[in-house]
């Protein structure tokens, strides 16, 4: 018996602001910097590419660009996006 898989897709089950603030938080743990510029790529697509770039003020190639894998997006750009999803980054003791 065949059995069909779909691919898992974290953008899919981001349908809340707790969630979302839940999978940034996760990502910022991870001693692997690439991973939270991949969990803001997540959230923007879940939350929709097209809206994200006209709500950062960045051309919809440049975010794609930014947030692609290996890329090194300078804090300006960031901070737009990260601003643009409602989410408010913040330090604390560890």
């Amino acid at each position: 018996m065949k059995v069909e898989t779909a691919p898992f897709d974290a953008a899919d089950y981001l349908a809340d602001e707790e969630t979302i603030v839940e999978y940034l938080t996760a990502a910022l743990e991870d001693p692997d910097p690439d991973m939270f510029l991949v969990a803001v790529k997540t959230v923007a697509r879940a939350r929709g590419m097209t809206q994200l770039a006209k709500d950062s003020g960045l051309g919809r190639e440049s975010l794609y660009k930014a947030l692609a894998p290996g890329a090194k997006p300078r804090y300006e750009t960031v901070m737009k996006v990260v601003r643009a999803l409602g989410v408010k980054l913040h330090a604390e003791v560890a």
